[in-house]
């Protein structure tokens, strides 16, 4: 039998494939298979099951995902309630550090339902000003703007945000820490006084009493202090995603009621569990010792767990929250909210730019280190470009608003880095594999070392065979190799948001750092991308070179691509009137054409000539080569498939493309360049370049092809491109590249991209990918050493020939600080240097 029915609750698809896999697992069904785009689950099965045990194997699980017939509606999906998000500098959607169920997010905090960690909130990918203003005496009093309190006359002061949803998780930790601590120190005293001869404390009470004593005073550590993990333990060995609350709920619960059942029961314990008074050895110290030192390894992985996207805050505080918008000829200050496209802004010195925009009168300098990574101001003036967030230098300038919000570059930056830093690098994949089985081998290898000591082990057996048992539960620690992957990525996608090299997802960083080939573009990618014409020039003698002139401008006017705007800036500059065109066209690749004054005119490459059946003879081919050996471009006009005159533009190439060509030649890269330019011009920038491997007149089918060549030849291949040409190009390779001043389908189709939009931006991310992934290796292999060595030494290892035994107290604080360990050398990486 197979029926369909619809489930609710799916975010992503580790949802789908947990689903999937609670379906399978109810006893008759053959198979399961979840579709998460259309929310339907098609279930087969032997005999009919009641949708009702579906239901409740759902339930079971948590509750967050609902199954109900397909034409019926669901009341009770968790997803369709309005959840109030917390203010603060989060933006109210929670995720795992350690990514279990993918990029799956939650709509409040809480535990990994895999890995019992505390979940973590994304940043806001926008900065919104201070909204209410308030009067410190009167709170009641709520403002939209600053004001005077209308009943003590006091000036309102900006309403205090929220604190973040992680310095709440750290408080909340702080706060039971101390309660732990406070109660287990006398425990830790009280046991520790056994060392001494003639305990004077039996000088006051018996040893059974401070038993008791020691019972009392744990009561608040495991009762309210750590509590929190005998949940996550019982909710991991429920839903059978074993971690490492599930080894600490076993070994400190067996520790703790070891000892209660020694207090009530003593007589059920052999003679080796007591001491010569008769009296059970109670282990309470080392329950609410093991309990307390895991609680602040929490604490400081809190802590540290901030530090990991600073980057992103860093980012948020760039954006100012008020500026200065011109109203009928007068400076009026609004909240940074209330700009709307098109206001006009005035920005003074030393100010932070509040939107981006473009400068509409007046020059300056703006400091823009803190988008693209370079420390040298760069001048503006009227057209130029501005970002939110960079600096003003010394002079005032008015600029028109045309992206504000979530629009701007910064807040797609911060969102990029978001997204990147909760994305799964392939190499995670390895460590996914070993915690799979990692929690079974362990629990395994603690009752493999109980029965071991029972055997061999010296008198008292049962104790030794306790206590190191619980040892080896202790020190095992999963958590250090799911964290030893995001967190390197997480920190190391800001640095390369602080530096302008921007990270789509955690692959495009390992994929870049196993690259070997590079392809890059020329126009706009080795040169500025700002071309300009040198000359004008005719083939025949009826047609003057201001003729040809207007016939490029006004073709060229209809287009967008940067050679025809730079015809079109030298015809206004000359003083050409344009005439009127019907039925352009751009031909990919080669050119574009119109209908002028009832003639077919086409201007483009030689391609685009042949294109039109316009043939370009031998003195024709020569004129242009002169030109084309310098490393300029020549394009051809044709007038009624005639080719009368041709237009030379030339490009700079960019004073960074040089150096950096040779770095990345010198760290084991090959470079190739691909251009839709003419031979003589491509072997002419080659040459200047140093570059061995080029090819000319490729079309974007061209570039595509090329890179499946490299790729079918064994290469790791990254392409670098600014326009729609170089989009099939970029999605195609293992890295795509796009420069931030190119095209918005080139920048979607990249893995990576640059912010300034220079070869040396690929320097940087090339250096960037080497260091996270050296990190990450050294994370992995912290993590994987750990434990090959913990563990044994734990069960015992060294007892034989040093005579040297493990404490579970010892073997807590190690655990503990195995992943604060992985955390701070991934947190190194924000002194890394890329340049």
């Amino acid at each position: 039998m197979k029926h369909t029915y619809k489930i609710q609750g799916m975010s992503c698809n580790g949802c789908r494939n947990h689903v999937e896999k609670i379906l399978s697992d109810v006893s008759g069904v053959s198979s399961a298979v979840v579709d998460l785009k259309a929310a339907e689950a098609t279930i087969e099965m032997v005999n009919h099951i009641p949708i009702e045990t579906f239901q409740k194997a759902l339930f079971d699980d948590g509750g967050n995902y609902t199954i109900h017939n397909i034409n019926e509606k669901s009341c009770c999906s968790s997803h369709s309630k309005k959840i109030d998000k917390p203010k603060g500098i989060g933006n109210g959607v929670f995720y795992c550090p350690m990514h279990c169920e993918g990029d799956k997010t939650y709509d409040k905090p809480g535990d990994c339902p895999v890995c019992g960690m505390d979940l973590v909130e994304q940043q806001n990918v926008t900065v919104s000003a201070v909204s209410q203003w308030t009067c410190p005496m009167h709170p009641e009093v709520l403002e939209d703007e600053p004001a005077d309190c209308p009943i003590c006359g006091m000036d309102l002061v900006p309403v205090e945000a929220d604190l973040s949803s992680e310095e709440k998780t750290y408080q909340k930790l702080l706060k039971k820490f101390k309660i732990a601590v406070a109660f287990t120190l006398p425990i830790f005293l009280i046991a520790m006084s056994d060392m001494l001869s003639n305990n004077p404390l039996y000088a006051i009470l018996d040893q059974k009493y401070w038993n008791w004593i020691q019972f009392i005073l744990s009561i608040p550590v495991v009762f309210y202090a750590t509590w929190v993990f005998f949940e996550r333990a019982y909710k991991s060995i429920k839903t059978w995603n074993l971690n490492m609350f599930t080894l600490i709920g076993i070994g400190a619960g067996v520790s703790w009621l070891f000892s209660v059942f020694g207090m009530f029961f003593p007589d059920i314990f052999p003679a080796q569990f007591k001491t010569e008074n008769g009296i059970v050895h109670v282990y309470f110290e080392a329950a609410t010792v093991i309990l307390t030192l895991v609680l602040f390894g929490q604490l400081l992985e809190a802590r540290a767990h901030s530090k990991t996207n600073q980057a992103v805050k860093e980012l948020l505080k760039l954006a100012p929250n008020k500026a200065l918008k011109i109203v009928n000829d007068h400076e009026v200050e609004v909240s940074i909210d209330k700009i709307e496209l098109n206001d006009i802004l005035k920005v003074k010195p030393g100010d932070k730019i509040p939107v981006d925009g473009v400068i509409i009168e007046g020059t300056t300098t703006i400091d823009e280190s803190m988008i693209t990574g370079e420390p040298i101001p760069v001048n503006k003036s009227n057209n130029d470009k501005v970002n939110s967030g960079t600096i003003n230098g010394n002079q005032t300038f008015l600029m028109k608003a045309e992206k504000v919000g979530s629009d701007t570059l910064l807040s797609q930056i911060i969102h990029m880095v978001n997204e990147a830093s909760r994305s799964r690098a392939p190499i995670q994949k390895l460590a996914d594999k070993v915690s799979g089985y990692f929690v079974p081998i362990v629990v395994f290898i603690s009752i493999i070392t109980f029965l071991a000591w029972t055997i061999w082990g010296p008198e008292p057996v049962y104790v030794y065979a306790l206590v190191n048992a619980i040892a080896v539960l202790i020190i095992a620690c999963p958590c250090a190799l799911g964290l030893a992957t995001p967190m390197s990525v997480m920190v190391g996608v800001g640095k390369g948001a602080q530096n302008g090299v921007l990270i789509k997802n955690a692959e495009a960083l390992e994929k870049m750092h196993q690259v070997d080939t590079l392809i890059i573009d020329k126009t706009g990618t080795i040169t500025e991308g700002k071309p300009t014409v040198e000359t004008v020039g005719t083939f025949n003698n009826n047609f003057s070179e201001k003729d040809l002139l207007q016939y490029i401008v006004s073709l060229n006017i209809n287009s967008e691509h940067p050679l025809a705007e730079a015809t079109v800036k030298y015809g206004r500059s000359q003083q050409i009137e344009t005439l009127k065109s019907e039925g352009f066209s751009a031909v990919t690749g080669k050119g574009v054409e119109a209908m002028i004054n009832g003639e077919k005119i086409s201007l483009g490459n030689p391609k685009m000539m042949e294109y039109v059946h316009a043939s370009i003879d031998s003195k024709m081919e020569e004129k242009a080569a002169l030109f084309q050996k310098q490393g300029k471009t020549v394009s051809f006009l044709a007038i009624n498939n005639e080719v009368k005159g041709f237009v030379v533009i030339s490009d700079k190439i960019k004073e960074t493309s040089a150096k950096a060509i040779k770095a990345l030649q010198n760290n084991g890269v090959d470079v190739v360049m691909l251009t839709g330019d003419n031979f003589n011009t491509a072997q002419a920038v080659a040459n200047e370049l140093n570059i061995n491997r080029f090819k000319a007149s490729m079309l974007p089918e061209d570039k595509l092809n090329e890179v499946k060549n490299l790729q079918n030849n064994g290469n790791i291949v990254a392409m670098a491109g600014d326009g729609i040409n170089d989009a099939p190009a970029l999605a195609q390779s293992d890295v795509g590249i796009a420069m931030g001043t190119g095209t918005n389908v080139a920048i979607e189709s990249a893995m990576i991209t640059l912010v300034k939009g220079d070869l040396h931006g690929i320097l940087k991310a090339k250096h960037l990918s080497d260091k996270v992934m050296r990190n990450i290796k050294q994370n992995l292999f912290f993590a994987l050493i750990y434990n090959a060595i913990g563990v044994p030494i734990a069960a015992g290892a060294l007892f034989p020939v040093f005579g040297i035994l493990l404490s579970p107290m010892i073997a807590a604080l190690a655990m503990s600080f195995s992943s604060v360990s992985v955390i701070s050398n991934a947190l190194r990486l924000k002194n890394a240097k890329i340049d």
